[in-house]
Order: C-alpha cells, then structure tokens, then sequence
C-alpha cells in the first residue's frame, strides 16, 4: 500500500495594489480659465508611444470636459498631453496638473486613472480646513481642483533662481477590519507635484505621480495536499510498450494488497492534488520501503536520495520523466519511478520475509519564480 509522509508543506500568497495609469505632466485648463490664468507650454516633454496609457483617449461622450479654447488644432491638443476627436479637444482617462501664470494649481484627476477605478470624491489635499482647498468640481468621471499655489498646506522653496511649489495629494480608502486581520480593495492614490516661478516666466512643471508599491509574493508554510499511487503497467493492446502504457491506469484501495514476483516493475506516481498553479514544482527529496507501515519501521531500503536513484542498489530506480506527458495538464505536479520489486531479509540470518513491502516519499513543492531553477540533476545512472 502506498503511503506519502514527510510532506514538506508550501503555501503561496501574492496580491497587487493599485496600478496607476497615468504619467502626468502639465496641460491646458478647460475655457474657463482667464488669458491670465491659461497654463505655460514650454519645455514639456513628449510621452513616448510606450507611455501613453492605453485606452487613454476612450472617453464617453458625456463625460467629456474640453481642454484648451474651443479653436485648439489637433497638434496643440497632442503637445499638452489631451486627445482630440476631430471637433474639440478634451481631457483623457488620466492625471493633469497646471501652473499658471497668476500662481494656480489645477489639478484634473480621472476616475480611470487608477486600477481598480479610484473614487473622485475621496481624493484630497493635505489642508482640508479651508473650503477654497476643496475641488472645485466633481463630475462621475473627473475631480478638477484649482488653487493659489500659495494656498492649501503649499511648501515653498527657492532653487536655482526660482521659487518652487510643492503640494500632494492623496485618496482615502475603506478598509475592513477582522477579528484576525484588516483589508482593503480600494485603490490607494497619491500625488506630489510643483511649479517653479523666475521673474520672467514659469518653468515646466516638476511632477511625481506615487502609488503604493505591489506587496512582494509570499512564500511561507501552508496546506499542501499531495497522493502516492502505484500504476498497474497493464498493456490492453498487442504489441504496446509497457512502461509507456503504465501509468494510464492505477490500482484502486480495493485491490490491496497486490502480488508481484521479485524483479517485476513497481510503477509510482506522487502528484500535488488541487492546484492549478503551473509555476509550482513537485519534487522527491527521498523515497524509501519499509516493511510496516510506519515510516519509520525497520528493516528500510532507499529508493531515490535527494531525487536521485539510490545508487548502492543494484537495480537502480528508473526515473520516468513527465514533461511530455500529454495527458497531464500540469506535468511539473507529477513524479514518476520505477522499482523493481525485492523482498527484505533477516539482517542476521539472511533469510527472506515473506512480508509485505510499504513504500513512503516525502515530498516538496518548489516555486519557480525566475531566481532559480527546481529541476533537480542527478549523476549518470550505473549500467
């Protein structure tokens, strides 16, 4: 009877946080802004192909808001990072951040600028005790803020002959709180950005779009459930090949105990049971028989050490491998050997037992994540 012990249990936990959409950098504000208030153009770099998000001009109609005058060409809408229909150009799913001549922020956040999609009316500014502070309007799809740049918890500072402007943002988010643990599915938004002033103009806009980094994957002991069977090698057509047919078919509980001549082949299978992660390795760190059922009876024999086929054995276990299994849908949760049957005998009188034979694995499940590789090498098997 097969028995699996010793298993090595290995459980895997890995989440994402938010993932921001968006590469901000300054645009002009809608038509409402006065020819005093209209945001600088100058010395604003171009977004790479690779960088424009995707999906990012897919705006509804109705929740369009223009961006730039009402005369704005295509190539100018291009230049400030908006996106143009043919008939106007209007702000896209992403973060847009002004200064202005007369010394404005304006902020423009869209809902889709996150992953999942972030709650508009969640996001704030540092000082939330003055009303001018809080933005200055919201629609389903966009929260647009405008301030003065000395206003609403601003830092300043000087650098280089210019005065900077500095202020963040950020989103609440709801969190839920267990008896033993505390989550959120809410994406967490924050955003640090400036204007730099000179006594002739407004230098482009220095911005620093953060999110929370994703939480790294975690690797750490848990419930893994793994199975020993024995294959019956049975060949139902003329002319098959045994070994190849053997592992199509098992013996069941109710065929126990099973009879085998000495030198027959023993077919054994260990496989992980319900898992679906192609990345995780099954892998034999050693297999042994015993003649009870305890594996830690006596008299042993070692089958595979560290993987391997124990090579003091005369007749070396064979190890079958299952890459190219084709009726496995996850061969890396698959080991397969072949033994080939013997019999214990008395260690002081050399006489065989005419006992039954318990064969035990234990077992690890490796994960492969690119730093290392699970496959385990043996040396050349003895002929």
């Amino acid at each position: 009877m097969g028995v699996l012990t010793g298993l090595l249990l290995l459980g895997l936990l890995a989440c994402d946080g938010a993932v921001l959409q968006q590469w901000a950098r300054p645009q002009q504000q809608h038509q409402a802004l006065s020819p005093s208030q209209r945001p600088l153009l100058q010395r604003q770099p171009k977004l790479s192909d690779s960088e424009v998000p995707f999906e990012k001009c897919q705006v509804e109609e109705g929740e369009k808001i223009r961006c730039g005058s009402s005369d704005i060409t295509a190539e100018q809408c291009e230049t400030i990072n908006c996106c143009f229909d043919g008939q106007q150009c209007y702000y896209g799913k992403a973060v847009t951040v002004q200064c202005t001549r007369d010394g404005q922020f304006v902020v423009v956040v869209a809902r889709d600028a996150t992953l999942p999609h972030i709650d508009v009316e969640a996001i704030t500014l540092l000082q939330t005790n003055d009303d001018s502070c809080n933005p200055a309007g919201t629609t389903a799809a966009f929260a647009i803020f405008q301030f003065p740049v000395t206003a609403c918890g601003t830092t300043m500072m000087e650098e280089d002959n210019y005065v900077v402007y500095e202020n963040h943002m950020s989103s609440s988010y709801e969190v839920g709180i267990g008896p033993r643990g505390s989550i959120t599915r809410d994406s967490h938004f924050e955003l640090l950005f400036q204007c730099k002033y000179s006594e002739s103009a407004v230098e482009a806009l220095v911005i620093d779009v953060n999110t929370l980094p994703p939480p790294q994957s975690v690797a750490a002991p848990g419930p893994l459930r793994m199975e020993l069977q024995l294959a019956n090698g049975q060949c139902a057509s003329k002319g098959c090949y045994e070994e190849e047919a053997a592992y199509r078919s098992y013996y069941t509980p109710a065929d126990y105990p099973i009879r085998k001549t000495l030198r027959d082949n023993l077919y054994v299978e260990v496989h992980i049971l319900e898992r679906s992660d192609p990345n995780i390795h099954l892998t034999l760190e050693h297999c042994w028989a015993t003649a009870t059922s305890a594996p830690e009876g006596r008299p042993q024999w070692d089958l595979l050490k560290n993987g391997c086929p124990y090579q003091d054995d005369r007749y070396l276990t064979t190890i079958v491998p299952v890459a190219g299994a084709s009726e496995l849908q996850f061969p890396t949760h698959y080991k397969r050997f072949i033994v080939k049957m013997f019999t214990f005998v008395d260690k002081e009188t050399f006489v065989p037992l005419k006992e039954t034979v318990f064969i035990h694995c234990a077992a690890a499940a490796c994960y492969e994540d690119g730093a290392g590789s699970c496959e385990q090498s043996c040396h050349r098997q003895r002929t």
